[in-house]
């Protein structure tokens, strides 16, 4: 065992250079002679880890397949066997609908084909099998359109492999490929175009998409330029032709044919939100790995043939896959991939596509900022500049970048910048000091100082920005609380300064929170009323907890109930997050931190949160703050993850409950066997077994038999649990859309009597209220405080405001709302019904429509 694992390293010690090396031919010998030497005594090891080195580093496919081609010259069975083993890999990947697995593996067989393993016309029979799939299911008559994405993958599948093997078919199956070109051209010519803008980084400009290609045809495009320049690819390495005269000599297996999937039934159901549903559905279960970000301007990145950035996406997304949770490793590889020339803009414009990928990013955006940092610390004198380049890039598009996006942005440039002892050149950004609360650049700042605050100290902060003074307007306040009730000395106390103290003294006299309910009851709400005592109450537990995280934690588990009692309902607990909100008006962090832990412990509901984050004060704060999107992401959050939860417990009790029920029918079967056993004594038949071990058997089928009810019990209460919560969600989500709609009805701009929809970035636009009353929560100032004068156009009287700062309004709020229907569509389609029959029902303006649907079904109508 010790010989196998000094191989192991051996082998580990030659492979990392396979990376970086241009000479392959001398590490697959020495490789090869490590494996050779062990093989007889360890030829299972030698398989498993040829297999799982090929799935799991596809960035050196090419070598491993070279080592497997040296291996089928000895030993045609082990080959044989490669084959065989990946071909079952493969169809189970397919039915399972594993697409990283399904994509690799091709990429592997096609790796062995270059090898003398397999046969060329079996990898042209894979490719025309997936193909022929792909095309019955975009047949609108005999498939099933809406799974189009699954054919996008197969199809995308056959392309990624071409640049890998493209050259020896070509060479030895010239026909055969020619086959399979035009029949991807016809699927392509077939397929229905996919644009997915609501899934677009950068909002698109108008009547771009529709000249825009999507995945698959760039994809196309990219492989018809590598066939016309004869399938030459400076970034796949062609270790094979070092062994050709080698390898030729061993002999080629056939793979056995694959077998895809069947095509999935239609809904039964023809209506248009069973068909959008079913295409969600197929789009998460095949999504697009990639959704290119060009952040840098042509003379700036590396100059490289179109398909050569494609094979180094794919290299990069393939570490970035395998070596989640292993960041240091993650970087090694992706510093030394296998290519003839530097790719560091490429790099991060992958690892930026991915962070900013929507709906979500494949992994927490916690990993690619750990990659970022150590890529930085790889390649000191490289990368660390080409990150500030991507910031500044993405700093001057700020105004049409997604708004889910730009929160990842802050968060990652926050949490970067706090690794690198929070240097950044802010003298450059010192200019949006001079520009409106609104402007998203200057947003951008003021959010990314206001993390910083976060993850250190206002004066450390403070003195980072020392070169840009100007920018200290834009951190936010010390992070002091604000208590109502402070009292100064030699001042006369008021009856809430009063009470406040005596609260206090019955805190800190460890009395139980029925004696101060009590006491609340006979003191305070006689004399005061109700809502007096929820602020004497609120403010001074918050004052008692506010030295910590944990001293709130331990004030709300101790007098929770007090604030249960005193806020049973949605307009008092409004009244309670105003409270927290007056006390830690200084600590945007700990307002959302106390407002979450009061959903935790059920004090506030998620509807009385809707309700608060659509006030008058926080809908002002719409585009200027992210904090009531903040609070209102972690309710819609907690409340989605409660259901995935009960989800997952419900599954495992399921399972539970099978192994029980087996466990108790095995017990009682055993006690009966047992029971019924008989031996003849003098001529009678007595109980063969002994009195104590049939006492013990039945002991032991009762308790199985108690613990599989006591299991269904529990499956029954979280089914019942799980019940409620998706009650709760659906009116969650009715509130949510709901009020959406109510503040954008009010401010957006109506549509022209031809039809044509507002532009919300023409800097011109006027609103017509429904209501003279609407006016004051209409009006936008000036910077300066002054307010647009109203002026007479014909006979209606229109009001002209501070426009540029209500479009900034109206896209922050559009962009929310399509970023709440993108990042929960899937907890919102079983909803829709209600939703059209509530809330998207009457002239519903159709800029509201189109951010909401965009988001749930990729168009603007549903």
């Amino acid at each position: 065992m010790s010989s196998w694992r000094n191989l192991l390293l051996r082998i580990g010690d030659r492979c990392p250079e396979y990376g970086g090396g241009t000479d392959y031919k001398e590490h697959i010998e020495t490789c090869y002679g490590a494996l050779w030497r062990e093989f007889e005594h360890s030829k299972d090891a030698i398989f498993e880890l040829l297999l799982q080195c090929a799935e799991q580093l596809p960035h050196k496919i090419p070598f491993y397949g070279v080592l497997v081609g040296l291996v089928n010259l000895e030993s045609e069975d082990f080959a044989k066997r490669v084959v065989d083993i990946t071909h079952s890999n493969l169809q189970d990947a397919l039915y399972a609908g594993n697409c990283n697995r399904i994509r690799i593996l091709m990429r592997f067989l096609t790796g062995l084909m270059c090898s003398k393993v397999i046969h060329p016309s079996s990898i042209i029979e894979a490719f025309e099998t997936l193909l022929s799939s792909a095309v019955m299911t975009v047949d609108e008559e005999a498939g099933n359109p809406s799974w189009q994405s699954r054919a996008d993958f197969y199809v995308s599948s056959i392309l990624a492999c071409l640049p890998w093997g493209g050259t020896e078919l070509v060479e030895q199956v010239p026909d055969e490929l020619d086959r399979v070109m035009v029949a991807i051209q016809s699927y392509i010519s077939i397929r229905k175009q996919s644009q997915d803008i609501a899934f677009s980084v950068f909002e698109p400009d108008d009547g771009a998409s529709a000249s825009k290609k999507d995945f698959i045809e760039d994809l196309w495009d990219r492989i018809q330029v590598l066939s016309s320049n004869g399938w030459k690819v400076d970034s796949v390495p062609r270790p094979h032709l070092s062994f050709e005269a080698q390898l030729v000599a061993g002999k080629s297996h056939n793979l056995s044919p694959i077998s895809c999937p069947a095509q999935p039934a239609p809904s039964p159901s023809d209506s248009k939100i069973s068909r959008e549903q079913e295409k969600h559905e197929a789009m998460l279960k095949y999504p697009q790995r990639l959704r290119r970000l060009h952040i840098f301007p042509s003379n700036k990145a590396e100059n490289m043939q179109p398909i050569d950035r494609f094979v180094v996406e794919e290299y990069l997304l393939d570490v970035l896959l395998f070596f989640n949770g292993c960041r240091k490793e993650c970087a090694f590889y992706m510093v030394g991939l296998p290519v003839p020339f530097r790719y560091e803009y490429l790099m991060a414009e992958t690892i930026f596509s991915q962070l900013l990928l929507l709906p979500q990013p494949p992994f927490k955006p916690m990993y690619y900022t750990l990659v970022i940092i150590d890529l930085c610390k790889a390649l000191p004198g490289a990368f660390p500049s080409v990150i500030a380049g991507a910031v500044r890039a993405l700093f001057n598009k700020i105004i049409n970048l997604d708004m889910e996006c730009r929160t990842r942005l802050i968060l990652w440039f926050s949490h970067h910048l706090s690794n690198f002892q929070f240097i950044w050149p802010w003298q450059e950004w010192a200019y949006v000091k001079d520009l409106p609360r609104w402007a998203p650049q200057r947003v951008f700042v003021q959010e990314v100082l206001e993390r910083e605050v976060r993850l250190s100290y206002l004066d450390k902060i403070k003195q980072s920005i020392e070169n840009a003074t100007a920018l200290e307007v834009l951190l936010p306040p010390k992070g002091g609380p604000n208590f109502k009730y402070y009292s100064d000395d030699g001042q006369e106390s008021t009856d809430g300064q009063n009470l406040s103290k005596e609260l206090n003294s019955l805190v800190r006299g460890r009395k139980t929170a029925r004696e101060i309910t009590s006491w609340i009851e006979e003191t305070i709400i006689p004399v005061h009323g109700s809502k007096f005592a929820i602020e004497v109450v609120i403010q001074t537990l918050l004052d008692i907890g506010s030295k910590s995280f944990t001293h709130l934690i331990t004030v709300l588990e101790r007098y929770g109930q007090i604030i249960a009692k005193l806020c049973p309902d949605q307009d008092r607990q409004i009244q309670l997050m105003d409270e927290v909100s007056y006390y830690w008006k200084n600590n945007s962090q700990m307002t959302a931190i106390a407002i979450d832990r009061m959903m935790g412990y059920r004090l506030i509901s998620n509807l009385a949160i809707v309700e608060w984050v659509f006030s008058p004060n926080n809908i002002e704060q719409f585009h200027v703050s992210d904090c009531p999107w903040e609070i209102l992401r972690n309710a819609v959050s907690k409340t989605c993850n409660r259901i995935t939860d009960l989800r997952k417990e419900i599954q495992s009790l399921e399972k539970s409950v099978l192994v029980a029920v087996e466990v108790t029918a095995k017990a009682f079967k055993e006690f009966e066997a047992a029971d019924l056993k008989l031996e003849v004594v003098d001529g009678q038949p007595v109980q063969a077994e002994k009195p104590g071990r049939l006492k013990r058997l039945k002991g032991y089928a009762d308790k199985a038999k108690d613990e599989e009810v006591s299991i269904r019990d529990s499956l029954e209460a979280k089914e019942a649990l799980l019940a409620r919560a998706l009650e709760e969600s659906k009116a969650l989500f009715l509130s949510l859309y709901k009020r959406f709609v109510g503040v954008l009805t009010e401010r957006l701009p109506p549509v022209s009597a031809d039809g044509e929809l507002p532009n919300l970035r023409s800097g011109k636009i006027n609103i017509v209220p429904t209501d003279p009353e609407d006016l004051s929560n209409m009006e936008v100032d000036h910077e300066n405080g002054a307010t647009e004068t109203s002026q007479l156009n014909g006979e209606t009287e229109k009001y002209s405001y501070n426009i540029e700062e209500l479009e900034q309004w109206c896209l922050s709020t559009l962009g929310h709302l399509k970023a709440f229907s993108r990042q929960y569509a899937t907890e919102i389609w079983p909803h829709m019904e209600k939703l059209n029959s509530e809330v998207f029902v009457g002239n519903i303006h159709p800029l509201i429509c189109k951010a909401a649907y965009s988001g749930l079904c990729r168009s603007s109508e549903l």
